[in-house]
């Protein structure tokens, strides 16, 4: 009976390295398909989410918001951004303009609370009465 021998340039780990890609691939296709094609506007929300999220990191960082308002801060932005998500998932990338306005008008309110927070909100008044005001 004849031994099967492997020939000296066969390398089991490339073969496997190859295989994985090669059924990966169409997976990966199909993944990025339904995660990531948002039309602008929706794309625009969720990167406007992100970022308001990094602000509250910032402030936190900087002790100008406490940990409690902070978290539930991030926990509302968070929130925003994962309904944006879905409905733009069961949308094929956009969002109802009626949901896309709650969601937007929602996003301010988190930002007006994390400007008031920090007491980086504009101010009204020219001072004639004594001081300013928070706008908010």
């Amino acid at each position: 009976m004849r031994s099967f021998k492997l020939p000296r340039t066969f390398n089991l780990s490339r073969t496997a390295a190859l295989a994985a890609l090669v059924v990966a691939v169409p997976f990966a296709g199909a993944y990025a398909a339904s995660a990531g094609f948002y039309t602008p506007r929706t794309a625009g929300l969720i990167d406007q989410a992100q970022s308001v999220d990094q602000g509250i990191a910032a402030a936190r960082q900087m002790d100008k918001i406490k940990p409690d308002e902070a978290r539930s801060l991030h926990m509302q932005a968070a929130h925003i951004s994962r309904v944006a998500q879905r409905e733009a998932a069961g949308g094929h990338g956009t969002i109802p303009a009626q949901r896309y306005r709650q969601l937007v008008a929602q996003l301010d309110d988190v930002s007006q609370s994390l400007r008031n927070a920090t007491g980086s909100s504009p101010l009204i008044g020219d001072g004639a009465d004594g001081g300013y005001y928070p706008n908010g």
